[in-house]
């Protein structure tokens, strides 16, 4: 995955991290990913495949219903390859966003397809706002800046739960954390919102 550097993402990103009223601090940012093979990817992806290809031989020996549901994930059936690399761009963007993590195993099950753009942007600005930060989506027109880069109408929209270890704010002691990613299949793009 290629990074972005998006110069509106950049002046926006220092008012996603902000203290709160209660001396808490909230660290979000934004960036943008080109679906381009970049570095490490080939490798990622040749690993992603070999696993696939385990993954459908244990298939193949469960029952026909066992079977559907090990290869039904939020991104369409995972026999076909345009729902695997989905789920591939999704994990490079995390391991391009956090380097000092492997998120090579994580599972398909720690993903969410959301339902429209429209439901997440809601749940986004009511974070910032309850966490008193109006500052992002009113004067800084977060929303537009973001369809400017990724066209939301045009979006699949996923979220990811990281469980224990794989969260890498996990350890920095937080209350909560959100994952986002805006995939623009058409514009092979996606954007990490966290």
């Amino acid at each position: 995955m290629k990074y972005l550097d998006i110069a509106d993402f950049n002046i926006i990103n220092p008012v996603l991290s902000f203290e709160t009223s209660g001396e808490n601090r909230v660290n979000g940012r934004l960036e943008a990913y080109s679906c381009k093979f970049a570095g490490a990817d080939k490798k990622l992806y040749k690993f992603f495949e070999n696993k696939f290809q385990e993954d459908l031989l244990e298939a193949s020996s469960l029952s026909p219903e066992q079977s559907l549901s090990h290869m039904t994930s939020p991104f369409g059936p995972l026999t076909e390859t345009s729902s695997r690399k989905v789920l591939f761009y999704l994990i490079a963007t995390l391991n391009a966003s956090f380097p000092d993590y492997d998120f090579r195993f994580i599972t398909k099950e720690q993903f969410t397809h959301e339902p429209d753009a429209m439901s997440v942007i809601n749940s986004i600005n009511s974070t910032l706002f309850t966490a008193g930060n109006t500052t992002a989506i009113q004067r800084y027109r977060l929303w537009e800046v973001v369809d400017k880069v990724i066209d939301l109408q045009e979006c699949s929209v996923y979220s990811y739960q990281p469980e224990g270890d794989s969260d890498p704010f996990a350890e920095n002691g937080s209350i909560w954390s959100f994952h986002y990613f805006f995939f623009n299949r058409h514009l092979k793009r996606v954007v990490y919102f966290s």
